[in-house]
């Protein structure tokens, strides 16, 4: 069976004949000189509203088929720390709270403060009640003090007693006799004043003392006096025994005189205020 097939020609394309499957088509192998030229040039597009409709359709058909928009969503915003004061106060909750919380804190301030006054108005009333205590008591020592008494003589013999008679006296005997020995110390009976001291005739050298009450202490026949004037404590020495003015021998005559006036029995006062002579 004969071929149909015509080889090609060792010449080259002009030699032999070209087939072509279609009318029409151009030989990609041998172009034509125009379409070769133009095959790398664009295509020229004429300036207008071309592009800008079809951006404009690209954006309908995007938005027909429901897809997101091309402009990203916002972030979400964040609240700094000196904006959270502002949200605080917009909530009328925690603005409850805060309001709570500030009276409490005040209620608190003002409780500690009244406890802390009224802490200091015990204080104060607790040392004003212990320095008033303090003083009653450095007055009752003192009224104590004054109230005690004390013999004028500690070694003693009684020689004479309230009362008495005798041939050298030329009344009853006014007072009680301490004898004792020349120069034995004689103490202040009591707290008190000496408002008198010197000689005095048949008394000899006299000390007179004036207590808080009035009352007058005599010391009689003294051979000396050492405390001539001013206060006086009880036990302190005023004076010392002796045999001056009209004696029989050395002893102290003690007289005790309610108010100034007339002797009572010196013994018997002493024992009504705890001592015996």
């Amino acid at each position: 069976m004969a071929s149909t097939h015509t080889p090609a020609h060792p010449a080259g394309p002009a030699a032999g004949t070209r087939l072509l499957d279609h009318p029409g088509m151009v030989d990609l192998e041998h172009p034509a000189p125009e379409a070769d030229a133009n095959r790398h040039r664009m295509p020229r597009q004429t300036r207008g509203a071309s592009p800008l409709l079809g951006v404009t359709a690209v954006a309908a058909t995007l938005g027909a088929t429901g897809f997101a928009s091309a402009t990203p969503a916002a972030a979400p915003a964040v609240e700094a720390p000196d904006e959270t004061p502002v949200a605080l106060s917009a909530d009328p909750g925690l603005a409850l709270a805060a309001r709570i919380q500030q009276q409490a804190d005040s209620q608190r301030t003002a409780a500690e403060e009244g406890a802390r006054v009224q802490a200091a108005k015990e204080a104060e009333a607790k040392a004003a009640a212990k320095e008033a205590e303090a003083k009653r008591a450095a007055e009752e020592a003192e009224r104590a003090k004054a109230a005690a008494l004390t013999l004028p003589v500690k070694d003693y013999n009684l020689s004479a007693h309230y009362g008495q008679s005798a041939r050298y006296w030329a009344h009853l005997h006014t007072g009680l006799d301490f004898a004792a020995d020349t120069g034995t110390p004689v103490f202040a009976v009591g707290q008190g004043t000496i408002t008198s001291a010197g000689w005095s005739g048949s008394y000899g050298y006299r000390i007179v003392e004036t207590l808080p009450d009035g009352t007058e202490i005599w010391y009689c026949h003294l051979s000396s006096i050492i405390k001539g004037s001013g206060k006086v404590t009880s036990g302190q020495q005023i004076g010392k025994v002796g045999a001056t003015g009209n004696v029989t021998g050395p002893h102290l005559h003690l007289e005790v005189r309610p108010g100034g006036g007339a002797p009572v029995d010196p013994e018997t006062w002493l024992e009504q205020r705890g001592l015996t002579p």
